[in-house]
C-alpha cells in the first residue's frame, strides 16, 4: 500500500523527534512528492440515454495518455454499460448533463445527456 505525502511527513517529523530520521526516508518523501506532479488527467465522456447514472451508455469517447480513443463500434466492447459502472470503477464525474438543452427539441445545440468524468493517473 503506497502512503500519502502528508503520512510520510508525519513520520519524519516523529522520526525527527525520535532522533532516528535518515536521508532515505526524505529521499522518499521526495520521491512521492514527485510522482504527483507527474500526473495526468485522463478524460471519459459518455453519452447516455437519459439523464441518470443507471441509465445505458449509447456513445463514449476516451481521452488517456494524451490519446483520444472513440468507443468501439460494438456497444458490448466498451468498458461501461452504465455512467455508474464508470463511477464504481473510480472516475469521477465533472459535468453532469445540460438539462436546458433537453427542453426544446428543436433548437439543441449540443448532447443533453453527456457525462463528462475524471480520473487521474501517473
Amino acid at each position: 500500500m503506497s502512503l500519502s505525502i502528508e503520512i510520510l511527513i508525519e513520520n519524519c517529523i516523529r522520526e525527527l523527534r525520535d532522533g532516528t530520521l535518515t536521508e532515505g526516508n526524505l529521499l522518499e518523501v521526495l520521491t512521492k512528492y514527485k510522482n504527483k506532479l507527474c500526473r495526468r488527467q485522463d478524460l471519459l465522456y459518455l453519452q447516455s440515454q437519459s439523464t441518470s447514472v443507471m441509465s445505458p451508455v449509447h456513445g463514449m469517447s476516451l481521452v488517456e495518455n494524451g490519446k483520444v480513443y472513440d468507443g468501439s463500434d460494438n456497444s458490448e466492447d466498451w468498458p461501461y454499460k452504465t455512467v455508474l459502472d464508470a463511477i464504481n470503477e473510480g472516475w469521477r464525474i465533472i459535468k453532469f448533463p445540460e438539462m436546458a438543452l433537453l427542453m426544446d427539441q428543436d433548437r439543441t445545440y449540443g448532447l443533453g445527456r453527456e457525462f463528462i468524468l475524471e480520473r487521474w493517473s501517473e
